[in-house]
């Protein structure tokens, strides 16, 4: 992919009256490349998304926060194609969470989206966004299931889960978690009290999941081979303030 400095180039030799095919000469480009850049003179630069994409441009200085939330979202519910011509990023959510919905949308819109469809079917929405550069933001795409190949987060990635944990998790527990009423009887007395669980086929995932835990000093435990728990009082209540139930 062409740096957004050449495109910008080209489209100004254009409109100071060079020809496309003397622009396309002089930058060594295709013919069609060049015009195909400069047909789209009238749209604003944040049409292509490396304008946005804060892994191509030179400024760190831009909150990571929906990102990290939309990492988490994406190791749960997401999907990225990289095999079509143009990678599309897809949020998989059930239809009755409109807050989720909500939510995720605003955060692929924050991180580099220009527009996010929303595409229906049978009880669940799939957000979908489509971007040349949704792959420089998530290395973990790959062919198969996460849980069938090694999912690491990049050392990059780590530094912005290290300064919004809670965005983090809340994305993971909105993905591929919940926050559930567990019932107990003992001694013919039934209790009850709130935990949150979260449960992935990928042990790389619910490792990730406790390492974020571990950084807001949330304890949590393995209640299956699949599954975390988080059921404490005081590691709920903590919980609680960066992710709270589905809505």
């Amino acid at each position: 992919m062409h740096p957004l400095a050449i495109r910008r180039q080209a489209r100004l030799e254009h409109r100071n009256g060079s020809s496309i095919g003397s622009v396309a000469a002089r930058l060594g480009l295709p013919y069609q490349t060049v015009r195909t850049w400069c047909r789209n003179e009238g749209a604003p630069d944040s049409r292509f998304t490396e304008a946005r994409c804060f892994r191509c441009r030179e400024t760190t200085s831009a909150d990571r926060e929906p990102y990290a939330y939309l990492l988490g979202i994406y190791l749960g519910d997401g999907h990225l194609v990289t095999s079509a011509k143009v990678p599309v990023l897809r949020i998989s959510c059930t239809a009755a969470y409109t807050d989720l919905l909500d939510q995720a949308e605003k955060a692929m819109l924050a991180t580099l989206a220009n527009r996010v469809q929303r595409i229906r079917q049978k009880g669940s929405v799939n957000l979908q966004s489509y971007s040349k550069h949704w792959p420089c933001l998530f290395p973990q795409a790959g062919a198969g299931k996460k849980h069938e190949r090694r999912i690491e987060l990049e050392s990059w990635q780590q530094a912005i889960v290290l300064d919004h944990p809670g965005a983090f998790l809340r994305g993971l527990f909105h993905s591929d978690g919940c926050r559930a009423i567990n019932r107990i009887t003992k001694n013919g007395k039934t209790y009850e009290y709130p935990r949150y669980l979260f449960a992935n086929e990928s042990a790389d995932i619910l490792a990730v999941c406790g390492w974020a835990l571990d950084l807001l000093g949330v304890a949590w435990r393995l209640n299956r081979r699949n599954s975390l728990s988080v059921a404490r009082r005081d590691a709920v209540a903590l919980l609680d303030e960066h992710v709270g139930p589905k809505s």
